[in-house]
């Protein structure tokens, strides 16, 4: 009995420690592991969103950036900040695996943070002060001063390319999916690693930003440069606990080769009975603790990679799993590309949100509030919705769906889309109240502040939150949770892949609608004086532009198809095992 207890004792998932071991439940993972992590990530984001709230105030103010260039400037370096997890996630599955993967990235990240706040402190590294209302009259900043600024943020994008995809993923690692209680507990993981993130987040959108504000950028980059190396020793204190996955080879090799075996082979005729294309032995999955996948009848094009023609080419022949992982992540891009325009959304908060508030009354009493602190409102709405929603929405929706999240994840992101344009609608009419505001009282040529106050704003900040509680809590689990197994890595940096191409977009929309408005001696949307710009007709643009993307999600969530249960595939595959076994041995009874 003892024995079985033993057995039974050890991770059925094929998670194993740092040497290579099978693990114990009882010794290694589950909330005592995550703990560290999530830790970790309340310390990690307070340090990043330190950086990046105020960032386009640091452009204006101190390297005397205008209105579309600081903004591009931010969006550009976020953008890379979100798409280098693809190269991390790479990097992790393929060779070094996600432990080893996190711990060197967050040297080169810590590396960054600290040449970054060299280059606000030292006064040579950044140009004269100025004060002038017109920022094009003051002096621009150095090439070397630019190149060691740019330098410092673009080794820390390098960074965190390496720790995005991995944290998340070695937290949810921590549950076993064939342990019924720790399935239950991963369930609710994403939603409290969420709320560890918007934690960090909104002590970052309060605290240092006010600190950069009033007291200085020296003192508002090291703290979060501080907060960063307490995270990492915070993670490293916690090796002995996690559970650890072995490196299953590179994910992009393992597509490519299905894609090529399918166009070498597609004149070949695929057979009536799927059990006549190529599969690996039962016992060769269960002896490596990785799940077979039976072949579907989506995407058949693919599984043309999977007929036998003689050929034992891996670029020729694929097994009917290793077509069905590439499948699964095929058949997420087009709800990664649904994407897109709610992440551009995103954008706005830490670039033109914060400009506008820069044009506003910010005072209550003596007490001046720093523009970028109202996105702290984006963090305190998703703080409370998430907690709303796990508590009390998830189990009032169970009653009707019988769905253990409540309602699909699919649909808790179409309802974050509908909130985004409830948003920009929102936003295009309270900018155009402000831009009345301007005219009524002769503000719009000298572009002074407006006797308004700057909570006229909050609606939009609280929506956002509000946004991100379905859509972002949905998004980052959606892609862990369809990606195959061997892939979960680079499914979760889908879904950073979504905020850096958001953001790449941004720039771009922002670039073009500023140059199109400006064409045929027209005054343009967006100038550095806002007072004179047209905000309400850019943030109408995108309303119009959240709706069409919510048709286009509308159409692509009606043919999407979800994975089956890696749970229940493994069920059956034990099942089969005995099966084979027992006829095996019966066989062997009869010769006997």
């Amino acid at each position: 009995m003892a024995v079985e207890e033993g057995i039974d004792d050890y991770t059925q998932d094929g998670t194993v420690d740092l040497k290579g071991n099978p693990v114990r439940r009882s010794k290694r993972g589950g909330w005592t592991a995550c703990s560290f992590v999530v830790v970790y990530e309340a310390f990690e984001r307070m340090a990043y969103y330190g950086i990046s709230s105020n960032l386009v105030l640091y452009l204006t103010r101190k390297l005397h950036q205008g209105t579309v260039k600081s903004a591009n400037n931010v969006t550009n370096w976020v953008g890379t900040i979100w798409i280098t997890p693809i190269l991390g996630a790479y990097v992790a599955d393929a060779h070094l695996g996600r432990y080893w993967t996190f711990v060197i990235a967050s040297v080169i990240y810590v590396s960054g943070m600290l040449l970054l706040t060299l280059s606000v402190s030292l006064p040579g590294l950044k140009p004269p002060a100025c004060h002038l209302a017109n920022i094009d009259d003051c002096k621009e900043a150095s090439t070397l001063q630019l190149a060691v600024f740019f330098g410092a943020l673009y080794t820390l994008a390098v960074g965190t390319g390496g720790t995005k995809p991995n944290i998340s993923t070695i937290g949810a690692d921590q549950f076993d999916d064939f342990h019924p209680k720790e399935k239950a507990h991963k369930l609710s993981f994403f939603n409290w690693w969420m709320f560890s993130i918007f934690f960090g987040t909104l002590f970052a959108n309060t605290v240092l930003v006010y600190i950069q504000d009033n007291v200085g950028w020296t003192l508002g980059y090291g703290l979060p440069t501080l907060g960063l190396v307490i995270s990492v020793v915070i993670f490293l204190v916690g090796t002995p606990y996690y559970r650890h996955r072995m490196p299953a080879g590179s994910p992009f090799t393992r597509m490519a080769m299905v894609i090529i075996a399918a166009i070498r082979k597609w004149k070949v005729p695929l057979p009536s009975d799927p059990k006549q294309l190529y599969e690996l032995e039962l016992e060769e999955y269960a002896r490596k603790g990785k799940f077979r996948i039976d072949s579907t009848p989506t995407l058949r094009f693919l599984n043309k990679a999977a007929v036998k023609t003689g050929s034992m080419d891996p670029w020729m022949l694929c097994s009917v799993t290793q077509v069905e992982e590439t499948k699964q992540m095929l058949r997420m891009i087009p709800v990664l590309v649904a994407t897109f325009v709610p992440s551009t959304m995103i954008a706005q908060i830490n670039t033109l949100f914060v400009k506008q508030g820069t044009t506003l009354d910010r005072h209550i009493g003596s007490f001046k509030i720093p523009p970028a602190s109202l996105a702290g409102f984006v963090t305190i709405s998703m703080l409370v919705c998430v907690v709303l929603y796990d508590r009390f929405f998830v189990p009032l929706m169970q009653k009707f769906t019988k769905n253990p999240r409540g309602i699909t994840l699919l649909q808790r992101m179409g309802i974050g889309l509908v909130f985004h344009i409830i948003i920009m609608v929102i936003a295009s009419l309270t900018e155009r109240h402000r831009l009345s505001v301007a005219r009524e009282h002769g503000l719009v040529e000298n572009g002074g502040q407006l006797p308004l106050t700057i909570f006229i704003l909050l609606p939009q900040f609280v929506l956002m939150g509000t946004a991100d509680a379905f859509l972002e809590v949905a998004k980052l689990e959606f892609f862990y949770d369809q990606a195959p197994e061997s892939m979960k890595s680079l499914g979760t940096s889908y879904s950073t892949t979504s905020l850096g191409i958001g953001n790449f977009l941004s720039s771009f929309l922002l670039s073009t609608v500023s140059h199109i408005t400006r064409k045929h001696g027209h005054q343009g949307w967006i100038l550095n004086n806002l007072n004179k710009s047209h905000l309400d007709y850019y943030y109408a643009f995108f309303a119009i532009l959240n709706f069409l993307n919510l048709i286009f999600f509308l159409v692509v969530i009606k043919f999407y198809v979800y994975k089956a249960e890696v749970s229940d595939s493994m069920h059956v595959l034990t099942e089969e095992l005995k099966v084979m076994r027992l006829n095996a041995s019966n066989q062997e009874r009869s010769r006997e």
